[in-house]
């Protein structure tokens, strides 16, 4: 048997709560962010990228707090290739045990147009910029974005000024996901070729998935000699979204016979860490994803069935209990108990407190009485909606009835209370829905347009709760919001009302820095 204590180690280094909140209507709430960060922190990631400091007051906040926090994780913070950044950045990470400044400027020809450099300025930008955050912090990572569309003679001339201003970490972006993975793999072999120094600093790969490509990228590179990979969880990110950590940590585990490295994550707690990113950032994991998704290991096919009775090996290559999930789906139902409830929840890997497990308990004795069993999948959306809800959410729904049917039109009855005072109406609208939502416009006038509307059944079988994802977009601003129910309707207000409240709260924010804005910085990768 190998021994993967001697296997060379891959840093994994986690950007879901940077470039994964760019996702557009994943903005997540400050203690959410902090939740987000102690579970990845608890799983061993590497390294995580807090947040963009100069970006905006909460992000500094958020940084800044989870930097104070971290137990094992060194704490990143992003900065573009200016003073002003790299010291707001460093006023963020200061605080961790182990911070690290990631400073960066796209080198390709596209992206050396933006701010109107040529080749010599920008190169002297690069030393400048990285000497002085090496003056700040030993730990300092310099990435060239859009690295993979850049001239490879000038690439390499830039990441050893980067070097020899004292970046540690070089990281090399497949910033619009063009990459095929045999490219991926030949440019970080002929960086450690030609790059003198190259030798002495780690090589890390951050890919996109434009072309479905991020985790065969990522894997290519390592092959190759990068030994940082920078991932998020669900793969969330812009666009098609970035490398997805659980893929490259399980890959690595599952085919170690010809991928030798090693990582330092826990991946039993993946699961967990999967369903709450998707929670907080109102992105429904689709049902055939890799790894996590909801049909990973469901087998349909009955010689797969069979197989599978016979041998759980001839269909599967890696074990549900593997990445956390647990096995027993055994259903609880109304005569199940507050110990038998939290016991459940401990092995699905929620640990609540006293008064959390209390307002589950009532939901969950609700919720029996509606179904004849509740299984973890209900669990896990009851759980989840109670921790989207905060009790001091500007806007609660208090009361919904609604009438619907063929004969129209279709109406709603509500009581919503909107700062702690109750306000009732009622409302017409072209179906339930749109009814419910129309009493919600008429007693929080707004001016969000209604970009997403998603339902997905969480179990099978009439009975079964909907959980309901909603995205808003106001004046640029994009938040997601989401609830479950039996009752789809009311699963749908109360998703587009929790959007609300996430917007309210995006209202408050302000950019300390208006270039922030007008200059398409904020994707390092």
């Amino acid at each position: 048997m190998t021994d993967k204590t001697t296997q060379p180690r891959v840093m994994i280094f986690d950007t879901t709560l940077r470039d994964g909140e760019q996702s557009p209507g994943a903005t997540m709430t400050h203690e959410e962010k902090l939740e987000i960060a102690g579970l990845l922190d608890e799983m061993g990631v590497d390294v995580i990228e807090a947040g963009f400091p100069i970006a905006s007051e909460g992000d500094f906040a958020a940084v800044s707090e989870i930097a104070k926090r971290a137990k094992n994780s060194t704490i990143c913070g992003l900065a573009r290739a200016n003073y002003k950044d790299i010291d707001r950045c460093w006023e963020a990470v200061k605080h961790a045990a182990s911070p690290r400044i990631h400073t960066f400027i796209g080198t390709s020809p596209l992206h050396r147009a933006i701010p109107n450099l040529t080749m010599d300025q920008m190169a002297e930008r690069i030393h400048e910029t990285v000497t002085h955050a090496r003056n700040l912090c030993d730990n300092v990572q310099w990435s060239p974005m859009d690295a993979t569309r850049t001239e490879h003679d000038y690439l390499c001339r830039v990441v050893e000024i980067a070097i020899k201003a004292g970046a540690t970490t070089i990281n090399i972006p497949d910033t619009v996901g063009y990459t095929y993975p045999f490219e991926s793999a030949k440019l970080i072999a002929m960086l450690l070729e030609r790059v003198p120094g190259a030798d002495s600093i780690i090589f890390a790969t951050h890919c996109h998935n434009d072309l479905g490509m991020a985790t065969a990228n990522s894997l290519a590179a390592v092959e190759a000699g990068a030994r940082q990979i920078e991932c998020t969880i669900n793969g969330l990110g812009e666009r098609a979204g970035n490398t997805a950590l659980e893929e490259v940590v399980m890959a690595l585990r599952v085919r170690n016979d010809i991928l030798p490295f090693r990582t330092g994550i826990d991946t039993t707690k993946i699961m967990h860490l999967s369903r709450r990113v998707s929670t907080v950032s109102g992105f429904v994991v689709q049902p055939n994803k890799a790894i996590v998704g909801k049909n990973a290991f469901l087998h349909e096919s009955g010689i797969h069935q069979d197989g599978v009775l016979k041998n759980v090996e001839t269909f599967e290559i890696m074990r549900p209990a593997d990445i956390g999930l647990n096995e027993k789906n055994i259903a609880m139902g109304k005569h199940s108990g507050r110990a038998a409830l939290r016991s459940k929840l401990r092995e699905l890997g929620y640990e609540l407190a006293d008064n959390q497990l209390n307002d589950v308990f009532v939901r969950f004795k609700a919720l029996a009485d509606r179904k004849k069993e509740v299984y973890d999948e209900d669990l896990i959306a009851l759980v989840a909606d109670e921790q989207t809800n905060d009790a001091h959410d500007t806007l609660v729904l208090k009361k919904l009835r609604v009438v619907c049917g063929t004969e129209g039109p279709q109406e709603a009855d509500m009581v919503l209370t909107i700062d702690g005072v109750d306000h009732h109406i009622d409302a017409t609208g072209d179906g339930p829905v749109d009814a419910a939502f129309n009493c919600v416009k008429m007693l929080f006038p707004h001016k969000a347009r209604l970009q997403v509307y998603q339902v997905a059944a969480v179990t099978e079988g009439t009975d079964a709760q909907a959980t309901v994802s909603v995205r808003l977009e106001e004046d640029g601003r994009m938040v997601t919001g989401s609830s479950a129910d039996t009752d789809t309707i009311v699963a749908s207000a109360k998703a587009y009302i929790n959007a609300l409240n996430r917007l309210i709260v995006r209202r408050t924010k302000t950019a300390p820095d208006s270039d922030v804005k007008s200059i398409n910085y904020k994707d390092a990768g």
